[in-house]
């Protein structure tokens, strides 16, 4: 065994630490995808972090909800059975990802793309990310990036009409660029109240319910798909609960069969630890809430 490097006392006892626990968190472990991340754009604001932790070969994981509960993981390509990557802007990992392939990683990305100025103050220019978006997709192959148009958000400003004017424009900027599209429709949670509040005041933003006027929203779905179909897209839903008849099947953002057409051949379990109407495969979310600069809503 190689000499340690004559480190701080505290740091060599955290270095041994971390490897030992390594070795045992891993024990028995048959498959990890790592998702990278629901919790923050991991892509976007640190993929230095990213990096450095992959040629370090493992990372510190932490419940959100119990800081007190850490666990170290490995980030090796014979550990790893594939990367899902979630951002709004992947750009900055774009140039590694050579190094990625190198490594013997499996991966694709959750690529979100929409348009909300008003909501979503933080992001570059709309043909920025569909530059970005292209660019990813010429370098992983169109299997690799799933386009999510979610959530999406029914309002005064952003009616039915304006989304299905976004979707074709969108869906028809990156024909053949993917061949999946995501959506979900925006659910509410508590902490947004301020921020809506906010938005209401300055800006008379109100968020509607979609699912209050059911024909609409099946009108809606059903002119989704035929965009989507006319462009090359499958479309599927994320934890929604939407009516047969609406033609949108329910779908998983980290996918078993995605997974086995790009070579992954293990057997995925479900991830319980989602909401209801997840179909997600287990996966360990990397990175921490709110941290993210975008300021989405």
């Amino acid at each position: 065994m190689s000499e340690l490097p004559k480190l701080h006392v505290k740091t060599r006892f955290s270095f041994i630490y971390a490897r030992i626990f390594a070795i045992l968190s891993l024990k028995g472990l048959k498959t990890m995808i790592i998702s990278a991340s629901r919790r923050t754009d991991l892509p976007a604001f640190y993929t230095p972090w990213l990096l450095e932790r992959i040629r370090a070969g493992f990372c510190q994981w932490q419940n959100p909800y119990n800081p007190k509960q850490r666990k170290v993981i490995s980030l090796k390509s014979e550990d790893v059975t594939a990367f899902v990557f979630w951002s709004k802007n992947p750009e900055p990992l774009l140039p590694h990802l050579p190094f990625l392939d190198s490594c013997g990683y499996v991966y694709y990305f959750q690529f979100t793309l929409n348009n909300y100025p008003l909501l979503e103050p933080g992001l570059p220019q709309l043909p920025s990310r569909l530059d970005t978006f292209r660019r990813l997709s010429e370098q992983a192959g169109p299997a690799r990036v799933v386009w999510r148009y979610d959530p999406i958000i029914i309002s005064n400003a952003t009616p039915f009409a304006y989304h299905l004017k976004t979707f074709r424009r969108l869906a028809e900027a990156l024909k053949g660029a993917t061949r999946r599209v995501v959506i979900s429709f925006f659910d509410y949670y508590p902490k947004l109240k301020p921020r809506l509040g906010e938005l209401k005041k300055t800006n008379g933003f109100l968020p509607l319910d979609p699912f209050a006027t059911p024909e609409q929203m099946q009108g809606f779905c059903q002119s989704l798909k035929r965009i989507a179909t006319r462009c090359g897209m499958e479309i599927f839903s994320c934890c929604e609960e939407l009516d047969p008849r609406f033609g949108i099947e329910p779908g998983a953002c980290i996918d078993g069969a995605l997974l086995a057409e790009l070579g992954v051949s293990v057997k995925l379990p479900k991830d319980k630890a989602q909401r209801k109407n997840c179909l997600c495969r287990s996966a360990i979310d990397l990175g921490a809430y709110d941290t993210c600069p975008h300021n989405c809503l």
